[in-house]
């Protein structure tokens, strides 16, 4: 049985190392897509300022009804304290402790500061409005760059296509192509087939993604203040769960075109809304409810977390539990709906 499971996993890991096309484009386009968008946005950021507000607003502040405020709305002061110490968000207002907060680092943060008091002194100057008054305080910290923040979702992306593409695509072919119906009448077992399959596209992407991390960072240095071992075990996490993914969507399939198809289907969406360019504060909160079902909003999270925050096993426990959970589902699902034909 190990016999079979190795002669397997060795067959279709040279088979992938041997398509050159493939392979070196699973190895260069991700550190080309990371310094293209670190080029692309390594000058100023958007024009908008972005205003953190906790609670609710009263009728006096009118600095948030402005056109070039984006306020985004937070239900802790904690984590969006945390933004503005990053320069994620320019400015905080705090209604439930009556108080504002300030990056002193921020040339925006400073703007908005002047920019408030003067409009809240005007306010309680005409008598129309009561004017209560706000505390300040003052925080620190260091601007994330926009690349420090884009690498895990590049590395989920990446992660994601091949997964998905590498193991349901690829087992598709086989089954249209005879191979699944001849390994049939070997003494083959299934498990061994595909645990072999998942073993050896895991491996791959593993061993891409840390060839995409350690290359990039020799050229743009990132910001790492977690374990290298938490999030190594985070990205096999998540590879895991997509490699299964792809084996329900492969199990009984027999058209490449229906499968790619289905595969777009499920990727797209995930691209677009587990924020791997753009953060979605401030989007929709059915968008956000939505992007909280996919496995790659759950793996760039915790990723951020480990890589931005510093945080270990325990602050990323519930990620790595839900990405566990979909593993086993999926592999259920996979192992029930399989055929060799």
């Amino acid at each position: 049985m190990i016999r079979q499971f190795a002669a397997l996993f060795k067959a279709r890991t040279m088979e992938f190392v041997r398509d050159r096309g493939t392979f070196y484009w699973n190895l260069l386009f991700p550190v080309i897509l990371v310094l293209g968008m670190a080029f692309a946005f390594s000058g100023s950021d958007e024009k908008l300022y972005k205003i953190g507000v906790v609670g609710s607003p009263d009728a006096s502040v009118r600095i948030l009804g402005m056109e070039q405020m984006h306020v985004i709305h937070y239900d802790q002061a904690g984590d969006a304290l945390e933004k503005l110490a990053r320069h994620q968000i320019d400015f905080l207002l705090d209604f439930d402790k009556r108080e504002f907060a300030v990056n002193e680092e921020s040339n925006k943060g400073r703007f908005l500061r002047e920019l408030f008091t003067a409009q809240q002194s005007a306010v309680g100057g005409t008598g129309l409005l009561t004017v209560e008054a706000f505390d300040e305080r003052a925080v620190s910290g260091k601007a994330t760059r926009y690349v420090d923040w884009l690498v895990p979702g590049v590395i989920g992306m990446n992660m994601m296509f091949s997964s998905l593409f590498g193991v349901g695509y690829v087992l598709v072919r086989y089954r249209k192509n005879g191979v699944l119906k001849r390994l049939k009448a070997t003494p083959v077992h299934a498990l061994n087939f595909v645990s072999a399959q998942a073993a050896s596209r895991l491996v791959i992407v593993l061993l891409t993604s840390v060839f995409v991390f350690s290359g990039t960072n020799l050229l743009l240095h990132f910001v790492m203040r977690g374990s290298y071992l938490n999030l190594l075990l985070l990205t096999a996490m998540g590879i895991l769960c997509m490699i299964s993914l792809g084996l329900v969507f492969a199990s009984r399939m027999r058209s490449e075109e229906l499968a790619g198809g289905l595969l777009n289907i499920v990727t797209f969406p995930m691209l677009a809304l587990s924020g791997v360019f753009f953060s979605l504060e401030g989007s929709p909160a059915i968008l956000r409810t939505i992007s909280r079902a996919f496995p790659l909003t759950h793996f760039i999270e915790a990723a951020r977390k480990i890589m931005l925050d510093g945080a270990g096993l325990a602050q990323i426990a519930p990620n790595l539990f839900f990405l566990g959970g979909l593993t086993v589902i999926f592999l259920i699902l996979s192992s029930a709906l399989f055929r060799w034909e």
